[in-house]
């Protein structure tokens, strides 16, 4: 892949204010979706913009289609057939590998962590399926668990690995490992490797489990001590990494190369792994660059980026959404689709932070509740564009699903956007008016305007879940998996935000609110209450994955990976920029 940075600096750039960044510098702020807060004055007519995101100006992406397209069709997306052949015979290895493992409780586990590590389980979904559905028979018979289970590591793997697959096992297994308040008895206090299980495994706590959240605090105080004293480099680092990155909070992509690195399983499944790990990345690869080229020709095609010149230009960006979220190859046409309202929702953004007067905006959000092109008569031609895009892509989506299942979603889709407009809206109103809503009731909107339910609900039905009207009010009599995911984002973007940006007091933030409505109160004290809030966001979201729930795996685990992808997207640094982000798209792209 080493020609595809070349390739992508050989494109012809497109029109794009040389300001453009992430997060824009202006004199006020509304309040943001999926992107992170942009600045602005509402009513303005003259604004100015001071985008950061770069990654080689997003590698240029933007394109007219020409015969570079057809390069990389060639060279990327095709493989020898001794590479099919040889793939093929080393998952028929693995597979028989697994079958073995599994005669051996704790080998077979480890094996199915290393697996889902690397991010090629979905390989191997039956043989794990069945390695788990039996450890879960043994591991919930109070006889056999007192007679098999008796290692924290052991527990600690077990439970982990039973809850990230959906299965509910009581926090109750780790009593025989601790003491009062999660304290961890002595004799466990020096097991490096049952301390970094605990602490993994307490990633996934629900609500009501406290003394378990408490027994990974202190795994983590005890970690930690343990590699500022007695420690080697290698165990330190494996230690920094587990701390910094747990599995159930991270990306498998982005972390697989250090547990490569690592991994102390057998010596033959390590060569094993890496060799397939290698194949997939390489074949994932080739997939990630044809979608990349597609989606930079709808988008050009679009043309909203001629129009507005302020607006984010960054589909290398918005498409590392689903890259993160759909983790699996062969749903490359869900990818596709889902960067289109996701593109969207950071252009529609835009427009209300950097363009729309209110009355403007009023108007441009009844237009959407009415979904008639009728209802922008008064609206700005920059507006009726973005209507006209807006309502040609969900039409176009809604009935690419209604050919693939039977069922044309555009209704659902449709509401999914006026909730969305409607919630800016109420935000550009708090703005222009001056108010700063209570902290409560900032966050019952920014789930909202965070953007994440237009963003699931188009995935529920791009994966056919909802193939008829009673399916498809599942994803809207349950919310709750959305509202944890969306709070999550929208709690990490004010976090990020007002760390990282030269905030006047005018964004709207939570933490903004949070010290409005408690007067005296610190910064700092305001952002310990979102990293609270956003602990039990994950905790409500463990909780929703768990079966039973009405969702496919795919869904629930796309959610997971929506969060996950959040820190990667807000994490800035001393010079706003987005190192984590870059890290992990140009090992994804090989740039």
């Amino acid at each position: 892949m080493a020609n595809l940075l070349m390739y992508f600096s050989s494109l012809t750039p497109a029109t794009v204010s040389k300001t453009n960044n992430n997060m824009p510098q202006m004199t006020k702020t509304t309040i943001t979706a999926i992107p992170s807060k942009a600045t602005t004055t509402v009513a303005t007519t003259t604004t100015t913009t001071n985008h950061k995101w770069q990654i080689t100006q997003d590698l240029t992406l933007i394109s007219t289609p020409s015969k570079h397209h057809r390069y990389i069709a060639k060279d990327y997306t095709t493989f020898p057939d001794e590479f099919y052949t040889s793939q093929a015979q080393k998952m028929s290895d693995m597979m028989c590998t697994l079958l073995k493992f599994g005669e051996d409780p704790l080998e077979g586990l480890m094996l199915v962590d290393a697996i889902q590590r690397i991010g090629i389980d979905y390989h191997f979904q039956n043989e794990i399926e069945a390695i788990l559905e039996q450890e879960y028979v043994n591991f919930t018979n109070s006889s056999s668990r007192e007679k098999n289970y008796q290692d924290l590591f052991h527990v600690s793997l077990t439970f982990r690995l039973l809850r990230q697959n959906g299965y509910y096992v009581p926090a109750d297994v780790f009593d025989n490992f601790t003491g009062k308040e999660g304290k961890i008895k002595q004799k466990y206090r020096k097991d490096t490797r049952a301390l970094m299980g605990l602490y993994e495994a307490s990633q996934l706590s629900i609500e009501g489990e406290d003394a378990l959240e408490e027994a990974g605090n202190f795994s983590s105080q005890l970690l930690n001590a343990m590699m500022r004293t007695s420690l080697n480099c290698n165990d330190a680092r494996v230690i920094n990494n587990t701390l910094k990155h747990p599995y159930h909070k991270s990306l498998a992509k982005f972390t697989a190369k250090n547990f490569i690195r690592d991994y102390n399983g057998a010596y033959a499944s390590k060569n094993a792994l890496q060799e397939l790990a290698k194949m997939d990345f390489d074949m994932s690869q080739s997939v990630h660059v044809r979608e990349l080229v597609e989606i930079s020709s709808w988008w050009k095609d679009l043309g909203l980026a001629k129009e507005l010149k302020l607006a984010r230009d960054q589909p290398l960006k918005w498409y590392t959404w689903p890259m993160a979220a759909l983790s699996d190859p062969r749903l490359s046409k869900q990818r596709i689709e889902l960067t289109k309202p996701i593109s969207l929702i950071y252009i529609i953004d835009d427009i209300f932070d950097l363009y729309g007067t209110l009355d403007e905006l009023t108007l441009f959000a009844q237009a959407v509740n009415r979904w008639d092109f009728a209802a922008t008569e008064q609206l700005p031609d920059y507006m009726k564009i973005c209507f006209k895009a807006l309502y040609d892509t969900t039409n176009e989506i809604g009935y690419n699903i209604y050919k693939e299942y039977g069922w044309n979603p555009v209704d659902s889709l449709q509401k999914a956007w006026a909730s969305l407009f409607d919630a800016f809206l109420v935000e550009a109103k708090w703005f222009a008016s001056g108010r700063v809503p209570k902290a409560a009731e900032y966050l019952k909107n920014g789930i909202v305007s965070s953007g994440i339910h237009v963003v699931l609900v188009h995935l529920f039905f791009l994966l056919g879940e909802g193939t008829n009207k009673e399916s498809a009010n599942i994803i809207n009599d349950n919310t709750d998996i959305i509202s944890s995911v969306a709070s999550i984002l929208r709690l990490w973007d004010d976090l990020g935000s007002a760390k990282d940006e030269n905030q006047d007091g005018h964004d709207g933030s939570y933490i903004t609110c949070y010290m409005e409505e408690h007067q005296g109160s610190s910064a700092d004290v305001a952002r310990q209450e979102v990293i609270k809030k956003i602990t039990e966001a994950w905790r409500r979201l463990n909780k929703e994955c768990l079966s039973p729930n009405p969702f496919s795996r795919t869904f629930t685990k796309a959610s997971l990976n929506l969060s996950r992808m959040v820190p990667f997207m807000y994490s800035y640094d001393e010079n706003q920029d987005l190192p984590d982000l870059e890290e992990h798209i140009k090992s994804m792209l090989a740039l």
